[in-house]
């Protein structure tokens, strides 16, 4: 996929699928972040993601006072560096099927793949599925994915 010219935020909030992830980026005040040099793999939860969340989880996350948790989780689905999807599936291959990331926020996210798909397996071993890969950004790439996952 070619270069956009829009950053990953630029890219996120001119994507109906992305509205929730693109308000909790700004009530986290990750705008600068992610609109900077890079570049940044993201692995962006879609709306049906965050709504598959506990009722009120969201909600809660975006009040200013938890501002610290929402950082937290959105910064736990970024990965510096851009990992478009052919390298990411040589990892997984080359390291016996899993592949670990340290992501922005300091925690890791083990990288394996099912049916052909990406699968993300968080610190709590909830799991995501990559739904759709290698969305290009001015400042690295975007992979959605299908459910929010959480630091420890």
């Amino acid at each position: 996929m070619e270069n956009s010219n829009e950053n990953i935020v630029g890219v996120a909030a001119g994507n109906e699928a992305f509205t929730t992830l693109v308000a909790a980026v700004k009530a986290a005040e990750l705008v600068d972040t992610l609109s900077g040099k890079g570049p940044f793999t993201v692995f962006a939860p879609t709306n049906d993601a965050f709504n598959k969340l506990p009722n009120g989880t969201v909600e809660s996350l975006l009040k200013p006072e938890s501002k610290d948790k929402l950082t937290a989780v959105l910064t736990y689905h970024v990965v510096a560096g851009k990992f478009e999807a052919a390298a990411v599936m040589d990892a997984i291959a080359k390291h016996d099927g899993k592949f670990t990331v340290d992501t922005v926020q300091g925690g890791k996210i083990d990288l394996s793949v099912k049916d052909g798909k990406v699968i993300l397996t968080d610190a709590n071993k909830g799991t995501a599925t990559v739904v759709i890969a290698d969305v290009a950004a001015s400042n690295g790439v975007i992979h959605a994915v299908d459910t929010v996952v959480m630091p420890k």
